[in-house]
C-alpha cells in the first residue's frame, strides 16, 4: 500500500512540473509585462510547484509536521485548486488560438497578436475568479436539497417517509468541528425518520481527528443513523474508524442490514463496504447480497447505503427498492465533472436502474481543494412518496 501511494505520489509530481511549465511557456512569453514581471511570473509557478506536494503531504503527516500541517495543508490545496483551473483556462485558451488561426488561413481578419496578448492576462484573471467564487461555494453551509422518490405499492405508514442523507463531509486539514457542528444542526433541524452517512467522512487518522467528528454523535433520528464506508476510510485506517464510529453511537453497516418499524411497516436498512474495500481488507469486501440475506422478502421498501454509485450494478437485480451513493462529488468544479463518467454509472441526482432507484449526492463537504463550481455541496432530504 505504501509503495503504491509512492508511486503515485511521484507520479502526480512528475505530472504537476510538467504541467506547470507547459502553462508558463504558453501564457508568460505572450502577456504583455516586462521582464521582472515575467521572472515574477515564473518564480510563482515554481512556488505553485513546490507548495502543491507540500501540502498534499502534510495532510497524511500530521505527526511529523505538527501544528504547521494544517496550514501547509491550507496553502497547497488553496494553490492546487487556483493551478487547476489555470491550466484548464490555458489549455482552452490554446484551442482558441488553434481555430483562430486556422480561420485566419481560410482569409478571415483575425486579429492573432492582440488575442495572445489579452487572453494571456485573461487566464490567469478568469483562474483566480473561479477559485474566489469555489472557495465561497465550498465553505459556506450546504444547501439541503429535497428530492422525492416514487415507490409503487408504498404502504399509507411510509408516505412522506423522510430519510436524510450527507455523504464525503471529508472531516481533515480544512474541515474542522465547526463545519461538522454546522452540518449536524442543518440535519437535524430537518426532523428526519432516519439519517444516511454514506461514507468519506474523514481524511486521517483517528488520532488526528477524533474530536472534530465527535459532534456527529448528535445526530438524532427516530429510525436510526447509519453509516458505510468509503474509500477514504479505508485510505485513513478503517477498522479504527469503524470502532470510533460506533463508539459515538452511529450504526455502522458492513455488508449487513438492520429492519425498522415505521408504524408497523418493515423497511429495510442495509449498507455495504466501499466498492474497493476488499483491496484493503479481503474480510471488508462488498457484497450487496450478503448484506440483504435473511431481509423479510415483504418488507415495503428496501434501502441500500452505498459509497459509489457503481455499486447499482450488483445490488439492482437483488431487489433493493433504493440505493443512496456518494463519491462523485458532482465533479466538483469544472471540468472534472466529465471525468467522473469514466468510472462511475451517475454523476450526481435521481437515476433508475432495473427496478431500483439510484440517488448521488453531490457530497455535503469537499475534497482537496476547498472549491466547487457548477457542484454545489448538499444535505439530501430524500422523501418517499406513492408512485
Amino acid at each position: 500500500m505504501a509503495l503504491r501511494q509512492s508511486s503515485f505520489f511521484t507520479r502526480f509530481v512528475i505530472l504537476g512540473v510538467l504541467a506547470h511549465v507547459y502553462v508558463g511557456l504558453r501564457l508568460i512569453p505572450d502577456a504583455p509585462i516586462d521582464a521582472a514581471a515575467a521572472s515574477g511570473g515564473w518564480l510563482l509557478l515554481v512556488l505553485s510547484c513546490i507548495f502543491i506536494p507540500l501540502g498534499m503531504l502534510s495532510r497524511r503527516s500530521s505527526s511529523h509536521w505538527g501544528p504547521r500541517a494544517d496550514q501547509l495543508a491550507w496553502i497547497g490545496l488553496l494553490v492546487m485548486g487556483f493551478f487547476s483551473s489555470l491550466f484548464v483556462f490555458t489549455l482552452l485558451r490554446d484551442a482558441v488560438l488553434f481555430l483562430s488561426w486556422v480561420a485566419s488561413l481560410l482569409g478571415v481578419q483575425v486579429p492573432l497578436p492582440a488575442l495572445r496578448s489579452v487572453s494571456a492576462l485573461l487566464v490567469p484573471a478568469l483562474a483566480l475568479l473561479g477559485s474566489a467564487a469555489g472557495f465561497f461555494n465550498a465553505r459556506r453551509l450546504a444547501r439541503v436539497v429535497t428530492v422525492d422518490v416514487p415507490v409503487a405499492g408504498l404502504p399509507a405508514a411510509l408516505e412522506n417517509f423522510t430519510i436524510v442523507q450527507i455523504s464525503d463531509v471529508h472531516v481533515g486539514p480544512t474541515i474542522k468541528a465547526g463545519y461538522v457542528r454546522a452540518i449536524v444542526a442543518a440535519v437535524n433541524a430537518e426532523r428526519p425518520d432516519l439519517i444516511a452517512i454514506t461514507g468519506d467522512v474523514v481524511d486521517g487518522s483517528v488520532e488526528h481527528l477524533a474530536a472534530h467528528t465527535q459532534p456527529l454523535s448528535g445526530l438524532h433520528a427516530p429510525y436510526g443513523v447509519y453509516l458505510v464506508t468509503g474509500n477514504h476510510e479505508y485510505y485513513s485506517g478503517a477498522n479504527a474508524w469503524v470502532q470510533e464510529f460506533r463508539r459515538i453511537g452511529l450504526t455502522v453497516l458492513m455488508n449487513e442490514h438492520v429492519v425498522v418499524e415505521p408504524q408497523g411497516q418493515r423497511l429495510v436498512v442495509a449498507g455495504i463496504t466501499d466498492y474497493t474495500a476488499g483491496s484493503f481488507y479481503e474480510d471488508h469486501r462488498s457484497n450487496p447480497a450478503r448484506a440483504l440475506a435473511g431481509a423479510p422478502e415483504d418488507a415495503a421498501v428496501k434501502l441500500l447505503l452505498a459509497h459509489q454509485p457503481r455499486s447499482a450494478v450488483a445490488a439492482a437485480p437483488l431487489g433493493y427498492t433504493l440505493q443512496l451513493s456518494g463519491h462523485t462529488h458532482g465533479g466538483q468544479f469544472f471540468p472534472w465533472g466529465f471525468f467522473v463518467q469514466l468510472q462511475q454509472p451517475y454523476t450526481a441526482g435521481l437515476h433508475r436502474r432495473l427496478g431500483m432507484w439510484v440517488y448521488t449526492s453531490r457530497g455535503t463537504g469537499y475534497w482537496g481543494p476547498p472549491k466547487r463550481l457548477w457542484a454545489p455541496s448538499e444535505i439530501t432530504r430524500i422523501r418517499l412518496v406513492r408512485a
